[in-house]
């Protein structure tokens, strides 16, 4: 039995059931074919408004449940995500352009996010303190009561349910607005998978939207946090309205990553792992490895392999082809994307591979000889797009990795004790040694520095406790204390 019919949401939203749009119908394309994947509804503000005050209702009588009975819905989330992996799958290759693996390792994810938040509504949610009054004190984390989730178009799976599933686990409900483009995979299999788990009607919410919907779950009165995962440039404008409205917001934002190919790596193993963190995606991915940066006694040798792997990947619909790349989210995407290409050529950098596309399928590119001045070498290219610099001295590579307002993710490869003094060095919320830059995992804190974001605050229990509870302090007397007035 399929999961997904798209007669469920034709021209519709999921505002606590499946209802009609405020804004209309919504073409969903695929970026493979150029050609309409689903129709979906186009949610208003009003839609946003109506659901989060949906939202605050049904809040308060989830967080009331039982713990056993949250964890239990959890549960089954996490194994319907398994039992309809093919289906699902799909989906996921077709609205976003995903390769099989790409699409697996977002299925298998999203499971993992459900049963580590099955765990989240018994985990030890306070503590004793002491206190020179005659009472007893206590601290507790309470439910934050509307969460919103704002999520990008990359890995919409993964990047929605890492914060949708430990915000309903600790007894909040959820609005979700994901990407416009992808909103199948990023929101509306999410919500199959709550409504056949059993979760309760009112307590999520998918609403595909643009800015201004953005905006209405951002600062709605109801809305008490804000997690947004997107381009920095957006997510600045998100802090700012959150922070107007006193609103708690966490930010994943951006990445400008380095890998560090230290002297004496092996150049083969090397340079498929710059492959990977480069071109992984179409390189659509906040962590990607935006810079190579290459001892000089492997520059040329290095240069040449991975020149050669970027020239041999197959690119191609993923779809109907084995293939490593399938296309570019959008025309608006590439051409950004090519531009900064061309602008670096033109302004000298050397074109070692790609550089060329096919309606949006864009040959995996490699770059030497960028400078400071070059848009490749200051911009997030957010494309197959290797850039490769040559350094001599720990600290000039030290200096690379950190030339950069962004703060996400490194990765050394070669010698450990080497590589610990380097990531000592470089300001980063990642660093992975003798790995490249792309790695997530369901149990561990992810998060950025500087314009990657405002710190860890998904995955784990520790961080997602943080993220969607608020700290109440309780004390008590075993009668009414005496007061001198």
């Amino acid at each position: 039995m399929n999961l997904l019919d798209p007669e469920i949401w034709a021209g519709k939203i999921f505002n606590g059931g499946w209802v009609p749009a405020g804004q209309g119908p919504l073409d969903v394309i695929e970026p493979a074919t150029r050609k309409v994947l689903t129709v979906v509804g186009l949610a208003s503000v009003d839609d946003a408004n109506s659901a989060v005050r949906e939202a605050a209702h049904a809040q308060k009588e989830w967080a009331a449940s039982k713990p056993e009975y949250r964890a239990a819905i959890l549960r089954r989330a996490g194994d319907l995500w398994n039992a309809h992996e093919a289906e699902l799958s799909q989906w996921i290759i077709r609205e976003t352009g995903a390769i099989a693996a790409k699409a697996g390792l977002e299925m298998h994810m999203a499971a993992e996010i459900c049963f580590a938040s099955a765990a989240l509504p018994e985990h030890v949610i306070g503590s004793v303190l002491p206190s020179n009054n005659d009472h007893w004190s206590f601290s507790r984390r309470r439910p934050a009561g509307v969460v919103s989730v704002i999520a990008p178009f990359n890995f919409p799976l993964i990047l929605s349910i890492r914060s949708v599933a430990p915000a309903l686990a600790l007894g909040n409900a959820v609005v979700l607005k994901p990407d416009p483009r992808t909103p199948v995979s990023g929101g509306f299999a999410i919500a199959r998978i709550f409504e056949e788990a059993g979760l309760p009607q009112g307590l999520f919410h998918v609403l595909p939207g643009g800015a201004d919907v953005g905006a209405a779950v951002t600062i709605a009165p109801e809305v008490s946090v804000v997690s947004f995962t997107g381009s920095t440039e957006a997510g600045r404008k998100v802090g700012e309205m959150a922070s107007r409205h006193l609103k708690r917001v966490h930010l994943e934002l951006g990445g400008k990553n380095s890998l560090i190919v230290l002297p004496g790596a092996d150049i083969a193993k090397a340079a498929s792992a710059a492959a990977f963190g480069c071109f992984l995606h179409q390189g659509q991915i906040c962590m990607a490895t935006g810079r190579v940066i290459v001892h000089e006694s492997l520059y040329d040798e290095f240069l040449t392999a991975l020149g050669d792997k970027a020239s041999h990947l197959p690119v191609g619909n993923p779809a109907t082809e084995q293939v490593a790349l399938g296309p570019i989210i959008d025309e608006k995407q590439l051409l950004r994307m090519d531009g900064i290409v061309k602008s670096s050529v033109e302004a000298g950098a050397t074109l070692v591979a790609g550089g060329s596309y096919d309606e949006l399928f864009y040959r995996p590119t490699v770059l030497a000889n960028v400078t400071e001045d070059m848009q490749a070498y200051t911009e997030e290219i957010f494309g197959p797009v290797a850039t490769v610099f040559r350094y001599s001295t720990n600290a000039e590579a030290i200096a690379l990795a950190s030339d950069t307002d962004y703060g996400l993710s490194v990765g050394i490869l070669g010698d450990v004790g080497l590589a610990m003094q380097i990531a000592d060095a470089v300001p980063s919320g990642l660093v992975h040694i003798n790995e490249q830059t792309v790695g997530d995992e369901p149990n561990i804190p992810f998060g950025g520095v500087g314009a990657s974001g405002n710190g860890s605050r998904f995955g784990g229990a520790e961080a997602n406790i943080e993220a969607f509870t608020e700290t109440q302090w309780l004390t008590v007397r075993s009668e009414i204390a005496p007061y001198p007035f």
